[in-house]
């Protein structure tokens, strides 16, 4: 998703030296670092573990019993009362059989972590499962026990494997051959070759003596360099959006919505703290995925840094944060120990939208600190808000469990003009107002003034399936589980000694002013959702064909019918089949997909299009299993490049990386806990996904989701002022009752109908409006039926 940004073309700084650091001690300090930081996390959770084991006791109390009992002991006494001299023969015993349990845990750990490693399930073919599989399926049924609990696997998830150089350069060859003439790719093929025999097994021994040390060789670095290390704005470029029900709102009260939601993460948040939820799955209903990225998700908030940002996370939190026209409100959801009901936090925050406070001089448009550039952030944060009342208020901020937002104005998605509705409601999600945000919390929760709500998820953290994971659950929750009353409150009683939530104070500076460049980037952003309820993932399957691959393959075809060329293709795919992993890059432009491509443009015939399509989609089908199991290209070449920054030595090779741009970025958000909705009675109540900004500023962001069998929900985006992602004929916009004609550049500041990707991929025909995804629908059915394509005309 939105880590392509960095992604691209490696842009961060490594070290404070940069290129300049020419000693080999910069790789294995940076080395030596990752280990640390990853064996303290251990030590962390080790001791976090010991301290709930012993509660409400304390592990000194142990400490002090013994030394009282040795005390009475010194002065003769025998406490025991005639118990002690027994003891070294039970203390024995009790030391052995302890010793022999923990053996068989490690070798029941050893052995399953041996059996996670084995991953040729994923590449058998859709509905055939070999014996080793069956086999294998069997044994981790057994070796993983009964009812395991949201970390029962981490210490035997396999650690991500360090690929041969010579393979990722192979695979890195193969990605880029359809977008260079033979001229470039034979300058590539020299500098790949010079590097695998030289650079290459150096830089790389340094990753192998890494992965020795540390849990995963990627994840770390991919954090500090590719996301808190960059100094660009967050919004927009990082943070990503989740939206609401699409045909539904629960319940049109503003509190009442707040009251159900806010409860509902709560509950999330006391189930992820008992580690009550269960493992999320793979395939099979048999793999664990890591889940190391669910212990950051509440209390936790990025601090902005003048070289790079830090991830800070509190233990716990009893209380969130609430923006409402320009003011901050501590909103405590615990009294004397008990979580506040539904009705009672719809009471606190009817409280905050009644209140009649003016907000402080600047307080206002704070939060667009959060929104600009990290340097300037971190300055005034040092500057401002280091000591007194500010400091205060921002500590309260940033240690809240998560930051909401009652945002004064109406989302509707209902009547005539749905797409433009649309439109205007995630990009709202996606900045609002530039400062009605806190876009360093780990989230927050928009809740509009009609009853609509939605996300913004902060990105170094986590990623978006983690927080969908949430969303979904409190959706369910909510509508499902709590309810409203017939006048569409929440249920149940107020406590009438509730305290009322406080509002935060600020002394703040004339220097510290919002900056009106934010102002640009948002409406520079051009972003367009489309619910397509013509097909779904059910009658892609009727063709045999993969759903991904086929989303694929319509993105490559729809961007070559817009741009009469093919571009770098960055798909995120998730490696939490390893233990902390992250995500890899699928480079879903292939030779295969351009052939199909070539051959459909060309009016080739319907068996040679046919065959083409299959060989597509399988080679999609295949690098994503590849990337899936950490046989992928960028974060190898990622890490390679660090170290060679670390080293200070210079790749013509990695260079050439930096010129690579992915000007058409994706992501696929799938459903993970669809058994908590009802979707045969109520199929509207399900959420509709969410999006990112766009990654280059002349390309496009896509975000898909199926729902169910029969839904197909885009997000797109691209910006305003590319003349290139844009349709180049003139914009139609409405003032008052008058129809105004503007050419494209003479209206980009006041620009309002948002043009979709759909117009600007097809701008020579108005036929090709909805043909994304409605032509090579038909084209793909043919394809697997049998009958000739349609025409291109």
């Amino acid at each position: 998703m939105a880590e392509a940004h960095q992604a691209v073309g490696f842009e961060f700084t490594v070290i404070p030296e940069g290129a300049d650091a020419q000693l080999s001690h910069q790789a294995l300090t940076e080395i030596y670092l990752s280990a640390v930081n990853s064996w303290k996390k251990c030590i962390i959770r080790i001791k976090n573990s010991v301290i709930r084991g012993v509660y409400p006791a304390s592990p000194f109390s142990w400490l002090f019993v013994v030394i009282a009992i040795l005390a009475t002991m010194y002065t003769r006494s025998d406490p025991s009362m005639g118990l002690i001299p027994f003891i070294p023969v039970l203390l024995s015993a009790v030391i052995f059989s302890t010793m022999l349990w923990l053996l068989l845990i490690f070798t029941m750990r050893l052995c399953l972590k041996q059996l996670l490693s084995y991953h040729r399930w994923m590449f058998e073919p859709h509905g055939k499962m070999s014996t080793t599989t069956k086999v294998w399926v069997a044994l981790v049924r057994i070796f993983s026990g009964r009812k395991p609990r949201l970390y029962s696997y981490q210490a035997s998830l396999p650690n991500l494997p360090v690929p041969a150089v010579k393979d990722t350069v192979k695979r890195y060859l193969e990605s880029v051959r359809p977008l260079m003439d033979d001229a470039q790719y034979e300058h590539v093929t020299k500098l790949a070759a010079e590097f695998e025999s030289s650079l290459g097994n150096r830089l790389q021994w340094y990753l192998k003596l890494k992965a020795l040390w540390v849990t995963n060789y990627v994840s770390d670095w991919w954090e500090e360099y590719v996301y808190l290390r960059g100094r660009n704005p967050i919004m927009v470029n990082s943070n990503y959006y989740v939206m609401d029900f699409l045909y539904v709102t629960p319940t049109p009260i503003q509190a009442a919505r707040a009251g159900n939601t806010i409860y509902a993460m709560l509950l999330y948040r006391c189930k992820l703290n008992k580690e009550e939820i269960k493992p999320v799955g793979s395939a099979l209903g048999t793999f664990p995925c890591c889940s190391y990225q669910f212990e950051r998700m509440f209390n936790t908030c990025r601090i902005p840094g003048t070289l790079t940002d830090t991830i800070q996370h509190w233990k716990d939190s009893d209380f969130i944060v609430v923006y409402h026209k320009g003011r901050y409100f501590q909103l405590y959801v615990y009294q004397d120990g008990r979580l506040l009901c539904p009705r009672e936090i719809e009471f606190q925050i009817q409280r905050i939208l009644d209140d009649p406070s003016p907000a402080s001089k600047g307080e206002a448009r704070l939060g667009a600190l959060t929104a600009g550039d990290r340097i300037p952030w971190a300055k005034a944060r040092a500057k401002h808000f280091n000591s007194g009342i500010n400091k205060k208020s921002l500590d309260c901020i940033e240690k809240a469990a998560f930051f909401v937002t009652l945002d004064d104005e109406e989302q509707s998605i209902v009547g005539d003009n749905l797409g433009e509705s649309l439109d205007c409601y995630i990009k709202s999600l996606l900045h609002g107002k530039c400062y009605n945000r806190w876009f360093d919390k780990s989230f927050s929760v928009v809740f509009y003034k009609n009853g609509k709500s939605g996300l913004n998820g902060e990105h170094s953290w986590g990623d978006a399936p983690v927080l969908t994971h949430l969303w979904e659950y409190t959706l369910a929750t909510e509508c499902f589980q709590l309810g409203y009353n017939a006048e569409g409150h929440c249920k149940g009683e107020v406590d009438a000694s509730l305290a009322e939530p406080q509002k935060l104070n600020w002394e703040i500076s004339s220097e510290v002013c919002f900056h009106s460049l934010l102002y640009a980037l948002a409406n520079d952003v051009d972003m367009h959702v489309v619910v397509f309820r013509d097909f779904g993932k059910a009658k892609v399957k009727k063709c045999r064909v993969n759903p991904d691959a086929f989303i694929q393959i319509a993105l490559q075809l729809a961007y070559y019918r817009d741009q009469k060329r093919f571009s770098l293709t960055y798909e995120s795919s998730m490696t939490r089949l390893f233990r902390e992993g992250r995500t890899e890059t699928v480079r879903s432009c292939t030779n295969e997909s351009c052939a199909f491509i070539r051959a459909l443009e060309g009016g080739e015939t319907t068996d040679v299009c046919r065959r083409l399509f299959r060989t597509a989609s399988e080679k999609h089908q295949r690098l994503c299993r590849m990337a899936s199991t950490g046989a992928g290209i960028d974060r190898h070449l990622f890490c390679l490049y660090v170290v060679s920054k670390c080293l200070g030595v210079e790749s013509p090779f990695l260079k050439e990386l930096e010129s690579e741009a992915w000007r058409l970025s994706s992501s696929h958000i799938p459903y993970q806990m669809i058994d908590l909705f009802d979707t045969v009675n109520h199929p509207e109540y399900l959420c509709y996904g969410g999006g990112f900004g766009p990654v280059t500023d002349d390309g496009y962001g896509v975000c898909y989701l199926m729902l169910g069998g029969d839904v197909l929900t885009l997000h797109i985006s691209c910006k305003n002022s590319c003349p290139d992602t844009v349709s180049s004929v003139k914009v139609i916009t409405w003032n008052s009752n008058e129809i105004q004609l503007f050419h494209r550049q003479e209206h980009i500041t006041f620009f309002k109908l948002r043009r979709s990707l759909f117009i600007s991929l097809f701008p020579q025909k108005h036929f090709y409006l909805n043909d994304l995804f409605s032509f090579p629908t038909r084209m793909l059915a043919n394809l697997a039926l049998g009958s000739e394509p349609p025409s291109t005309t």
